[in-house]
């Protein structure tokens, strides 16, 4: 039997939503991404400063595209009862192009790294986005 409420619509609808967004990242398509975003959006960076609005979204994006490729594999995707609030653990597959400052000299390094976003839904789009990983793994596994 097939839950039908609008509770489970709902959910279903932000776990597409979810899916939905990071079939955009491991395609590198930014501006898909940004249709899933509101546009207030806050982005809390793993380590990093909270950045707020589709601007710095897009070019924190730009910045991750020049210096790294990755994809994201075995996505699962969690959904709280009220649909507002959504998690999403997967496995970075890597590889690190360009220097960051601050961080090991890239010279085509490769890396999995286990990752992990939380998100907040607000009228059917991505309000917040917060990611977390280990950066002392990636480090490891990069400086080799």
């Amino acid at each position: 039997m097939t839950d039908t409420t609008p509770e489970s619509q709902a959910r279903a609808a932000t776990a597409a939503l979810i899916r939905d967004y990071y079939t955009a990242f491991n395609t590198g398509d930014t501006d898909a991404m940004l249709e899933f975003l509101t546009d207030d959006v806050i982005h809390d960076v793993n380590q990093g400063e909270r950045r707020t609005g589709k601007d710095k979204f897009r070019a924190f994006n730009a910045r991750m595209t020049h210096n790294y490729k990755e994809e994201l594999k075995d996505i699962v995707v969690l959904v709280s009862k009220d649909a507002t609030r959504a998690a999403a653990e997967f496995n970075v597959h890597g590889v690190y192009k360009n220097s960051e400052e601050g961080l090991p000299p890239a010279a085509g390094q490769t890396y999995v790294l286990p990752a992990g976003t939380f998100f907040a839904i607000r009228d059917g789009k991505i309000a917040r986005v917060t990611t977390y990983y280990n950066l002392t793994d990636w480090i490891t596994q990069v400086a080799g």
